[in-house]
């Protein structure tokens, strides 16, 4: 794995309009002087953050992929950003806020978000994604992701499993970098720099929010305030709120040696072994096991809850806690 120069380009938008922002994005492109290997762009960098896909949305042979297309194979980089989406696949069209992975030969892969913004009523315009997309580039692994996806940590975290609860050897960690590309508000800044800092810390990887300026067509004000950060969740960079381009080259010896240095293995247990993993090695060795206890794992959709006796499991069960939101247990 060599080192990786990626471009953060923080921009204003035109709103809805399709034309003015691509003829607009393309000229920052084109203008970096800096050798770049990955440039990335706002969420829905060619319409704004709209709930109007009926009339922006486009295919795979639309003309933002043509152009991103165009775009990766003159600066022979990666393009990354996210647009609005259509599947015909259906019986009825699907919309999607859709990231774009975009190489230089014109293959490309793409993420649907995950997270829609229901405060935005964008859970009614749109559909939601289902899986991640790892990908990779000069051996760095990068998890794409899309604005409000960043307040999600489980999402988010780092999941190869150990091959064995009791040894084994380690696993590599799944990613190295996390993107986020957004329209995050200015009333939410504080959020938006805190959460950033957060996954870089909980997941031991660098990690890129790219962000837009200016106001958009519902009078909504965004900050710019595009940031990197290291490993340890220092501040590598930060962009003030205005319009700016900012090249910089991620240190493969600094995330090696965060991940050595600080002796934390980030470590994924799923499956009917996590209660009884847990019990074993965080509660038994501690607590009298002639005593009852009751562990409660609270996941994305469901509830698991698992009754401890003498040492035992006595009782074990899922509930999904969207059709059972209240849930009474009674033990005699």
């Amino acid at each position: 794995m060599r080192n990786l120069t990626v471009s953060l380009v923080q921009t204003d938008l035109f709103w809805e309009d399709k034309s003015r922002n691509l003829r607009l994005l393309g000229e920052k492109i084109l203008g970096i002087k800096e050798k770049t290997e990955v440039v990335i762009l706002p969420e829905m960098f060619s319409t704004g953050f709209s709930m109007n896909p009926v009339l922006l949305a486009e295919t795979m042979g639309g003309p933002t992929i043509t152009w991103m297309r165009k775009m990766a194979a003159e600066k022979k980089c990666i393009v990354t950003g996210s647009m609005i989406a259509k599947d015909t696949a259906g019986i009825e069209p699907h919309y999607y806020n859709r990231l774009i992975w975009m190489l230089p030969n014109g293959d490309y892969g793409h993420y649907d978000k995950r997270h829609l913004f229901a405060y935005g009523k964008e859970h009614q315009a749109y559909t939601a994604g289902k899986s991640r997309l790892i990908a990779s580039a000069k051996g760095w692994k990068i998890n794409l992701q899309v604005c409000y996806d960043l307040r999600f940590p489980v999402w988010l975290r780092q999941s190869n499993p150990v091959p064995s609860l009791s040894g084994g050897e380690k696993a590599e960690p799944e990613y190295d970098v996390l993107i986020f590309v957004a329209n995050w508000p200015s009333a939410r800044s504080q959020a938006w720099k805190t959460l950033l800092m957060a996954r870089a810390i909980e997941n031991q990887c660098f990690v890129i929010g790219v962000n837009r300026t200016g106001t958009d067509g519902n009078g909504l004000d965004y900050p710019g305030e595009s940031l990197v950060a290291g490993p340890l969740g220092e501040i590598l960079h930060s962009s003030p709120g205005k319009e700016e381009i900012t090249t910089l080259t991620l240190d493969k010896e600094i995330l090696e040696s965060v991940r050595t240095a600080t002796g934390i293995e980030i470590e994924v247990i799923s499956g009917d072994d996590e209660a009884s993993f847990i019990y074993e090695n965080h509660i038994a060795e501690n607590l009298d096991s002639e005593n009852a206890y009751l562990y409660i794992d609270v996941g994305g959709g469901s509830t698991e809850v698992t009754f401890f006796s003498n040492g035992k499991v006595a009782f074990k069960e899922s509930f999904n806690i969207l059709k059972y939101p209240t849930i009474t247990f009674s033990f005699e």
